[in-house]
């Protein structure tokens, strides 16, 4: 898969750790964040960037890190046809691909760990959306994006 990450500086030390980490699962993936921790880059810009790559640039998924998590999550649920979900466990990152089909995955550096993080996007990555009984529950959100869209 081709995934674009990103992270504010609050998160990334774990952002470099699931760069190699999603690397050697042998995805393909591009950071698209903060250079350096003393990039003070706003989260709501690289969330963004994230979610366009995912909406527009061809990306399959996107992986976004800051402090909490929540912060990014929101920011790239703003995107129109985009979905992401925060997820600081396994059960959550599966049944955000397989209940609602989240092609971007938050977490929070300051929440869980990195042997954490790993397991969570691992999991994530792995998991695949099949339309069943979810599809009408995802349809109604992506209608939602319709209705309420400037």
């Amino acid at each position: 898969m081709k995934i674009a990450i990103g992270s504010d500086n609050a998160a990334f030390e774990l952002k470099k750790i699931l760069i190699k980490h999603v690397t050697e699962l042998g995805h393909e993936i591009t950071d698209v964040g903060i250079d350096s921790p003393e990039d003070a880059t706003h989260y709501p810009v690289i969330g963004e960037r994230v979610a366009l790559a995912v909406k527009e640039q061809g990306y399959d998924r996107g992986i976004l890190v800051c402090g909490t998590g929540i912060g990014m999550c929101i920011v790239a649920n703003k995107v129109p046809g985009v979905c992401a979900a925060l997820c600081h466990d396994t059960f959550s990152a599966e049944r955000a691909i397989k209940s609602n089909n989240a092609q971007i995955l938050t977490m929070g550096a300051r929440v869980i760990g990195p042997e954490l993080a790993k397991k969570i996007t691992t999991t994530w990555l792995e998991s695949v959306f099949t339309p069943g009984p979810s599809s009408p529950k995802i349809q109604l959100v992506a209608d939602l994006d319709t209705k309420y869209k400037k």
